[in-house]
């Protein structure tokens, strides 16, 4: 005989403590001293944190997210080096 049926509509049916926040909430990727520093998920750096931080390396596209980001936030230094060399040449 199977068992009492589920109520989908019950409020209960997480299974994590009541004093903490589920997983899925934002801002939970963050590092413990970019919450120490004031960075939450509603700041853009907090949010690019939070972001790259639940990026998964197993996945590939996330490896393909994270190389673009890479090539992104890069590019403005070796554009930067490179008129400082051109610059001083």
């Amino acid at each position: 005989m199977p068992g009492p049926e589920r109520d989908w509509y019950d409020e209960d049916l997480d299974d994590h403590d009541d004093d903490t926040e589920p997983s899925w909430f934002p801002g939970q990727h963050l590092p413990e001293h970019a919450r120490a520093m004031g960075l939450n998920h509603t700041v853009p750096e907090g949010a690019l944190l939070d972001f790259a931080g639940s990026l998964n390396g197993a996945k590939p596209l996330h490896r393909v997210t994270a190389w673009m980001l890479l090539v992104v936030f890069g590019m403005p230094v070796v554009f930067t080096v490179m008129r400082i060399w051109y610059a001083l040449t």
